[in-house]
């Protein structure tokens, strides 16, 4: 099994890492387009351009599945890239609205997220289908991409909003862009058990296996 994953920096690589410990046996090849990163602050037409560009070496090889570990492309581009490429099966990865209104017992929930993802129509249906029901505070994490990517890590930036969100009420934290699942541990200690962290890790998995089942 080969699979590709791409994303718009170090994110990706995270992903790879819980993917070759789900199936060791896999060749997993990973992209990434650092030279234009943050994605999160770009318009449409460039996040579509700039992914379709970026995983023509994933097109290249034949990968049984590629990955978009990016949820601002996957936001933005993969229903694009589905239609241009209909026989090449694809991933995207999605704030869990669905798992995270499952999972609250407050109905508050936090989603930290790129802009272009929480203003993208496709994160606007997910809260309409599964979370109409509950209070979404969405912080100011525009810079967290580039933060991470740079090693940059603002301890006192990300305690605020973990803080301010938990004050809140907020008894879930949706990760909503694969570079902060370098920082999960990080908010997971800074929440110090007022709300759960959840990020798709385990769900991709599962996702991969199902496409690749013979039917």
């Amino acid at each position: 099994m080969k699979l590709g994953i791409f994303d718009s920096g170090i994110g990706g690589e995270a992903v790879a890492a819980a993917l070759q410990s789900t199936f060791p046996a896999a060749t997993i090849i990973t992209v990434n387009d650092r030279a234009h990163i943050p994605y999160g602050n770009k318009t449409a037409d460039e996040v579509i351009f700039l992914t379709n560009a970026a995983i023509q070496p994933l097109l290249n090889i034949d990968c049984d599945i590629i990955i978009l570990a990016c949820n601002t492309a996957t936001a933005l581009a993969i229903e694009t890239l589905r239609k241009k490429y209909p026989n090449q099966k694809f991933i995207g990865i999605e704030p869990m609205i669905k798992t995270a209104n499952k999972l609250t017992t407050s109905g508050i929930i936090t989603v930290c997220a790129t802009p272009a993802t929480l203003t993208s129509s496709r994160y606007h249906q997910l809260v309409q289908q599964f979370g109409s029901s509950l209070q979404i505070i969405e912080p100011d994490c525009s810079n967290w991409a580039q933060m991470i990517e740079n090693n940059q890590i603002n301890h006192q930036l990300i305690k605020q909003v973990v803080d301010k969100s938990c004050e809140a009420g907020s008894d879930i934290i949706v990760l909503g862009c694969t570079h902060y699942h370098w920082i999960k541990d990080l908010i997971i200690e800074l929440s110090n058990g007022r709300a759960q962290v959840i990020e798709p890790s385990d769900a991709i998995g599962c996702r991969v296996e199902s496409l690749l089942k013979p039917r």
